[in-house]
């Protein structure tokens, strides 16, 4: 038996565990998912200025989204969702645009397929 619902109307106010707990037993829920970034980037090359940047515009449009770095090899900068790689710089040559990762985001959130973003910025060329 799955015993009864224990999520009252204040459901929604609950902390991170009551959610988890809730989307375990298959509640409504699921339609905000859990999304996890890795971004792996190349410390030595200074892209840690454009992770923050990043990182910091995610967390205003999705405040709850867990948001981690990795250091990474010559040049990378790749961005995975949920495990899947979505932007490669070793692949587009530039950076991400906010935009283009933030509508990834609000996918991976709705729960739809994960496209990987192939625009980039053009790389800045610094004199």
């Amino acid at each position: 038996g799955s015993g009864g619902r224990a999520a009252g109307p204040g459901a929604m106010s609950g902390g991170a565990e009551e959610a988890a707990v809730a989307a375990a037993a298959g509640a409504e829920v699921e339609a905000e998912r859990r999304v996890r970034i890795v971004v792996e980037y190349c410390e030595p090359c200074g892209f840690e200025p454009t992770y923050q940047e990043l990182a910091s515009a995610v967390k205003e449009e999705y405040p709850d989204i867990e948001i981690e770095s990795r250091l990474g090899g010559t040049g990378a900068f790749e961005i995975e969702i949920n495990g899947q790689l979505v932007f490669s710089k070793l692949e587009n040559g530039g950076f991400p645009y906010e935009k283009d990762l933030i509508e990834a985001i609000r996918r991976a959130r709705n729960g739809e397929p994960l496209e990987k973003i192939t625009n980039s910025r053009p790389p800045c060329v610094i004199l």
